[in-house]
């Protein structure tokens, strides 16, 4: 799949502003120059963001309203239950407003929605049964934003509602007693994009500000909160940013044994959003995908040793089954792209018999980043399958579902990710409508973008530059790790790796020599030879091996040199 590169054209001007003004080396006054962090104070923000960088949480419409609410219900000892969910967002977003509140003497019930058999946000089952065990104060983190229905019939049992969300809102709002929710159209707060876990973090700052507590009795559970905004792949730029560089701070000396416990168990040896994503989330992910998520709650609640040791080997089993059922769906969905080639249309439609649509979410990413076409993966399930879909950029999947409404039972998302049901006589209809539609999109035409920092030389570069480079972390949606081109460079040694599925290359130019490696470009192996002129596009990283290090380009692409 060809890629096309784009360069950002630097202001010269601005970024030696920047490099003389603020005492960074020119490579990093590029980079904050090409993202638009330019004036003093956002530049500060972003590189050493402080504790005082917090907005006022009162900005947040319905918040006075609900600090007054539950404080009321603190005092008279009110029977108090949180509605989460199973993924990582609500999962810490659950374990920071549930332990905070108990700190405020007072015991709070929770309620997760088992993925499986209930699916996500509030359900009216679960509702009738909270009413029945007498909760008349019912807070939603992380969900309840289009819980029209569920809400009314919460009402007509008697139960209050808070509403705390980071979802999209249709046109209408759940008539609760407090909606919490950066995202409403009537929204006066300054920042929209946190995660489920950072619009709870605002509700315990006001709670705190309201009852005169110290700031630590809200900040001290930054090490959750920043583990939920991580994990829900949230822009990490702004609050998130203050949230997630001051959590990841807290992290390294947490004093939350679970989260302790899980950091260990995943063997890497450095704290930081890389860990995050790939070593944490998945585990706790594991447990809602598998059907368990009580497990991954009460590793973050649990004050005994022994017992956060037993949950964590849970979890790490829970996600060797998970990637394993992962692997299985992945190989049965390649083979039945293959089969009928599939892949020469403009999007993969797939429907499989056991299928576990836990993780089918996740197979259907692998396959549209595979492809780079939008795929939709169905479970068979008796009459109907349910599943997932996933996009690429420039093509709106929720508004190509929705012209194939009429053959789709029911559908939500957004854009770029959905969940789906259709009826299994509908399957050949609907799949046939949506390949249409995007082909009257002209989806072949858009292709993948890679969004360079700079074009360098191997001679600008030293092992100080790229170590500068961290001051960037943490790395996220919308604060993407750099990338550079180097153009003209001759391969000096070129092989494959791990059964051809990697490359490595020594490359250099007049002078200088460096290493490079190609996760998943194996195939290039077989493109190139030895004292080929090429162009690269990479990461720029500091790799140890036997106790010394180099500079290594982490490949993203390859092109013959012109």
């Amino acid at each position: 799949m060809s890629k096309k590169w784009q360069i950002y054209q630097a202001n010269e001007e601005k970024v030696e502003e920047i490099s003389k003004k603020y005492k960074i080396n020119k490579l990093l006054a590029t980079i904050l120059s090409n993202r638009e962090i330019t004036e003093k104070e956002q530049i500060e923000k972003f590189l050493n963001p402080k504790r005082n960088d917090f907005y006022n949480p009162y900005e947040m419409l319905d918040m006075e309203i609900a600090v007054k609410r539950i404080i009321k219900a603190i005092e008279d000892k009110e029977k108090i239950i949180i509605y989460g969910d199973y993924d990582v967002d609500g999962i810490t977003s659950v374990t920071v407003l549930k332990s905070f509140l108990e700190e405020r003497g007072i015991n709070i019930a929770e309620y997760i929605p088992n993925r499986l058999e209930e699916g996500y946000g509030l359900n009216k089952k679960a509702v009738k049964e909270i009413a029945e065990q007498k909760y008349n104060l019912m807070i939603t983190v992380d969900c309840g934003i289009s819980a029209i229905e569920e809400i009314e019939y919460a009402n007509s049992l008697g139960i209050e509602t808070i509403i705390t969300d980071h979802h999209e809102p249709g046109n209408e709002l759940p008539k609760a007693l407090a909606v919490i929710d950066a995202k409403r159209k009537d929204n006066t707060y300054p920042f929209r994009n946190l995660a489920g876990v950072g619009v709870v973090f605002k509700l315990i700052q006001a709670i705190s500000i309201e009852l005169g507590l110290k700031e630590k009795e809200y900040l001290k559970y930054l090490d959750i909160v920043c583990i939920g905004t991580i994990s829900d792949i949230v822009p990490l730029v702004d609050e998130n940013r203050v949230i997630v560089k001051l959590g990841l701070k807290l992290v390294e000396q947490t004093k939350n044994l679970g989260l302790k416990e899980i950091l260990e168990s995943t063997g890497y040896n450095k704290i930081d959003s890389t860990t995050i994503s790939f070593g944490v989330a998945p585990r706790i992910n594991a447990c809602g995908r598998m059907g368990h998520q009580e497990e991954a709650l009460k590793l973050f609640l649990s004050k005994d040793k022994n017992e956060v040791i037993e949950l964590t080997q849970k979890l790490n089993e829970y996600n060797r089954i998970r990637q394993e059922t992962e692997k299985n769906i992945y190989n049965e969905a390649i083979e039945q792209i293959e089969q009928i080639d599939l892949d020469k249309q403009h999007t993969i439609i797939l429907m499989g018999k056991n299928w576990h649509h836990g993780v089918i979410g996740i197979v259907s990413s692998k396959i549209t980043e595979l492809y780079f076409k939008p795929s939709i993966l169905l479970c068979e399930e008796g009459e109907e399958g349910k599943g997932s879909g996933r996009s690429i950029p420039g093509f709106d999947l929720y508004e190509a579902l929705t012209e194939c409404n009429e053959l789709i039972e029911k559908f939500g998302g957004h854009s770029m990710a959905v969940g789906i049901n259709v009826k299994k006589d509908n399957f050949e209809k609907f799949k046939e409508k949506f390949e249409e539609i995007a082909k009257q999109k002209h989806i072949e035409e858009i292709v993948p973008i890679l969004k360079i920092d700079a074009l360098i030389n191997l001679d600008e570069i030293d092992k100080n530059i790229v170590e500068s480079l961290k001051e960037l972390e943490p790395f996220g949606e919308e604060n993407k790790m750099p990338l550079f081109a180097i153009k003209n460079l001759k391969i000096d040694s070129i092989r494959a790796l791990s059964e051809g599925k990697h490359l490595k290359l020594t490359l250099k130019d007049n002078k200088n020599i460096i290493n490079a490696i190609g996760f998943n470009l194996g195939y290039m192996s077989n493109e190139y030879k030895i004292g080929d002129k090429i162009d690269v596009v990479g990461n720029l990283e500091i790799n140890t091996f036997n106790g010394v290090d180099n500079i290594q380009i982490n490949l993203k692409d390859v092109m013959k040199s012109i």
